[in-house]
């Protein structure tokens, strides 16, 4: 019997090997992004996480922390074939209605698309914000 075998990565914030999806290979992809441009410290994110809302439970890609250990940025990963569209946008404000993040950022790798919050709801960005200036 043949196994095929599966290729891995290295997550270097869940700490272990984990399937090359290309959902996945985005998501390291974007893990390098925010910890090199945006000078995130790699202690200060998580991928993978889990929360409910609305009684559903719910896993954002990647979430940034501040240094009080709220959140402060969401990130959704998707395949690079897959459009940003409003719906994928729409995604990511329903996890911000229970994470309440000045950023949200949204990718497919090729395609990037950030809005930070603002006192009249949300604005589209294209400066990279540094970590310490959010």
């Amino acid at each position: 019997m043949i196994m095929a075998s599966v290729k891995t990565i290295w997550d270097p914030l869940r700490k272990k090997e984990v399937a090359l999806t290309p959902e996945e290979q985005v998501r390291q992809w974007c893990i390098g992004v925010l910890a090199k441009d945006m000078e995130v410290p790699m202690h200060m994110m998580m991928s993978e996480v889990g929360f409910r809302l609305g009684g559903k439970q719910f896993r954002a890609d990647i979430i940034v922390y501040d240094r009080s250990a709220r959140p402060l940025i969401v990130v959704e990963c998707k395949r690079p074939e897959v459009e940003l569209t409003q719906e994928v946008l729409d995604q990511v404000i329903r996890y911000n209605m229970v994470l309440d993040v000045k950023l949200m950022i949204i990718t497919n790798g090729t395609r990037t698309v950030m809005c930070r919050r603002t006192d009249e709801g949300y604005r589209f960005i294209s400066d990279v914000p540094k970590y310490l200036d959010l």
